[in-house]
């Protein structure tokens, strides 16, 4: 049986589209809030916090909702998604975001999905089909315009900051396929998250001054963090392993390019941020992207035995 268009699948299974979106919804707001908060708690005084509030949330509800232990033989694949998707992946960002502004930042965090692919085609087996090829490298032209808006033919070196948060959090999704397999969402993302803090929470011994800019924020930067720890963290990745448990890599992964357009209304209303004309056109061309990477143009869907379109994972 084929594989059929994103659009016609999800309407199949409005459950998955709806708990896309709201990750497309929590993850867009994270850039600005990231923004409120880093400048006064620390690159990595933020990371902690984040993660901390994150983690504690997730434990404390793990004994209501049946998370078990993990295998033992599952810790060093958990340890990895914990490195990059969470620890690696904050650190860099809150770092960027120190000097690129919350809606660039999103649009290039945008090509995330680009290294997902390429993973899931290669170590996974999942069909990279033409359509896929052509969205993607529609897309990375959009974040390379983007890149280029501000600083003309050279990028500067806090956007390949951003762009090394891109990566990491590109290697994560793929990391938390074969855990989604014997785990539910809930529960690979409090592994995760945990494993976040614990990589992360020894930087604050070597780096005395963290400590320090974490003692001298403001309400309004801890209310940021917590905000983070919470939503875009916590429950946002619990809906991202809801959904990517049940779709394609390529598939679920194509979502995530619509948070950059949402990031960059987010940032407008929450900070006065002004898109550069050209970021905006490199917004434009990530969507296109998304249209031709979850698009089945021409294709009728294939009816399962209940007579209704059906969306086969491979998983």
């Amino acid at each position: 049986m084929k594989l059929y268009g994103f659009y016609a699948g999800s309407m199949s299974n409005p459950r998955v589209l709806l708990a896309g979106l709201a990750v497309v919804v929590l993850w867009a707001s994270a850039f600005p809030a990231i923004q409120v908060a880093a400048p006064a708690m620390g690159v990595v005084g933020l990371s902690v916090v984040r993660l901390a509030v994150a983690a504690g949330a997730l434990l404390v509800l793990a004994p209501f909702l049946g998370v078990r232990r993990p295998a033992v033989r599952d810790l060093p694949l958990i340890a990895a998604c914990g490195f990059f998707g969470m620890a690696a992946y904050q650190i860099l960002l809150n770092w960027g975001e120190l000097y690129v502004p919350a809606g660039t930042a999103s649009i290039v965090v945008a090509a995330a999905p680009l290294v997902s692919v390429a993973i899931a085609a290669g170590a996974l087996g999942e069909r990279l089909t033409g359509w896929k090829v052509a969205g993607s490298l529609v897309a990375l032209a959009g974040v390379v315009l983007v890149c280029l808006a501000r600083s003309g033919l050279q990028i500067s070196g806090p956007v390949w900051i951003v762009v090394g948060a891109m990566l990491v959090q590109g290697i994560y999704h793929p990391l938390t396929k074969p855990l989604l397999k014997r785990y539910t969402g809930l529960e690979v993302a409090t592994y995760a998250m945990v494993a976040g803090l614990v990589v992360v929470l020894p930087t604050l011994a070597v780096l005395p001054e963290s400590m320090a800019q974490l003692s001298a924020a403001g309400p309004g930067a801890w209310a940021g963090a917590v905000y983070l720890g919470l939503l875009p963290s916590a429950l946002g990745f619990v809906l991202w392993g809801y959904a990517v448990a049940r779709l394609p890599m390529a598939v679920s992964t194509s979502l995530l390019y619509l948070v950059s357009p949402v990031a960059v209304l987010v940032a407008f209303l929450w900070l006065g941020e002004l898109p550069h004309p050209a970021e905006l056109l490199g917004g434009l061309v990530v969507v296109a992207g998304v249209v031709l990477v979850s698009g089945r143009f021409g294709r009728r869907p294939v009816a399962s035995s209940h007579g209704r379109p059906q969306l086969r994972s491979h998983s």
